[in-house]
């Protein structure tokens, strides 16, 4: 597997945490020296270890800001 670089740059905040201490994250950051993006995903305490996640330029982050205003979180049937 090729190796890849990653920088945390800023903790956005943590969405939740799991009983083996792995926390999902929120934070800009970049990948391989390239330009930051949110990012979403699972890491282990020491941030040396992470699941996989989803990153999302700033577009992307502005349309689903615009998506999450507009829902009635609790008219959705989700847990």
């Amino acid at each position: 597997m090729a190796e890849f670089k990653f920088e945390i740059i800023k903790n956005i905040g943590d969405l939740s945490e799991n009983s083996k201490g792995w926390k999902r994250e929120v934070n800009v950051m970049t990948w391989n020296n390239r330009k930051a993006k949110v990012d979403i995903r699972e890491w282990d305490e020491k941030h040396e270890q992470m699941k996989k996640g989803i990153t999302l330029n700033k577009e992307e982050l502005k349309k689903l800001k615009d998506i999450l205003n507009q829902i009635d979180i609790d008219e959705l049937d989700i847990g």
